[in-house]
């Protein structure tokens, strides 16, 4: 009989490439990886990887046992699922991963429905890149989390791993105000969508929909020509490795050009801090913007957006738990991001 902790080491050699790799990511050493996966090839009574160089590549018995493994790893997720709610009364950890502006923005009106409904469950949040997520969750390191992605950088299919959608927002460039240069389409200021730009003072809050209601909202539509505008201007990205960088550099090649980065921070209010003081521009996302406006960001709607999603193990999406999680989410999104996909 093939043992299922062996499969699910198998299945995660397969995706990440080396047995170190395993080994970190499972917090094993390589020798026990190593060592298990010999057990496993000697219980299948075929061989099941074969090395070049410093990496293992599997045979073609191999990747037919992960295909296997993935099925198995998944049913065994709907089994947990029907036997938690069998218990009935949802309880214990609930290990959440998110990024930071939905840490800030929606997840703490989530957990306090959360909490309210099911007393019993204690949800615990990692601020996680959705880059990470989906080693996270095969490993069992989190039970479900909040991913994104952009236009530019779609996210692709994640064997072992389901996705709900769950909101869409609107991604603007930020820009000096004393030194944005002109671009066709709206700009919005204080007046006019987030409520920052324009040179004009004011301190009323950021509202996220507003610059998809009334008149003249209308997104920009030369998306290339904003970006190109600012061809020469310093920039600032979120650090390498993450898809906020990844998104920022595939938006300024399409549009033409390489942008000159001169600064790399990850939290967006930190990023909106440097454009005001005439650092540099970026590209921001419109959960992104908070507080009051300041007059001396200028922000332009672009046409790309970033979406958000809700993922987890494949078999887990009937668990209570995460179910439960999903729909308070689902609750505490703002109305006007509520937008995107429908949930089944």
């Amino acid at each position: 009989m093939l043992d299922v902790r062996r499969l699910r080491l198998l299945r995660e050699l397969a995706r990440r490439g080396t047995i170190a790799a395993v080994a970190e990511a499972l917090a094993f050493s390589p020798s026990a990886v190593s060592q298990q996966l010999g057990v496993l090839e000697r219980e299948a009574g075929l061989p099941l990887l074969e090395r070049t160089g410093r990496r293992v590549r599997l045979t073609p018995a191999g990747q037919n046992l992960v295909r296997h493994a993935e099925a198995v790893l998944e049913r065994l997720e709907q089994a947990d699922a029907d036997l938690a709610e069998a218990r009935g009364g949802l309880a214990g950890a609930l290990r959440i991963g998110a990024f930071p502006t939905a840490i800030r923005a929606i997840v703490p009106a989530a957990l306090g429905a959360l909490a309210r409904r099911h007393p019993g469950l204690e949800p615990m949040v990692s601020e996680t890149d959705p880059a990470a997520v989906a080693h996270a969750l095969r490993a069992g390191d989190l039970d479900v989390a909040l991913i994104h992605e952009y236009d530019f950088v779609p996210a692709p299919p994640e064997p072992g791993l389901d996705a709900q959608p769950l909101y869409r927002e609107a991604m603007y460039l930020a820009a000096p105000a004393n030194a944005a240069a002109p671009a066709p389409g709206p700009e919005y200021g204080p007046e006019h969508g987030p409520g920052q730009g324009s040179g004009q003072g004011s301190d009323q809050e950021f509202d996220p929909g507003a610059a998809d209601r009334g008149p003249g909202r209308d997104p920009v539509h030369d998306q290339g020509a904003v970006l190109r505008a600012h061809a020469d201007a310093p920039w600032i990205t979120a650090t390498p490795g993450t898809l906020c960088h990844t998104m920022a550099l595939r938006a300024c090649r399409a549009a033409g050009f390489t942008p000159r980065i001169r600064h790399r921070v990850d939290e967006f209010p930190t990023v909106l801090a440097l454009v005001a003081a005439g650092q540099g521009v970026a590209v921001v996302p419109q959960l992104g913007i908070t507080g009051s406006a300041d007059p001396a960001v200028s922000l332009t709607r672009l046409v790309m957006e970033r979406r958000t999603k809700v993922a987890f193990r494949s078999g887990a999406a009937a668990h209570p738990a995460v179910a439960a999680f999903g729909a308070a989410l689902r609750a505490s999104v703002p109305p006007e991001l509520a937008t995107w996909g429908s949930v089944t």
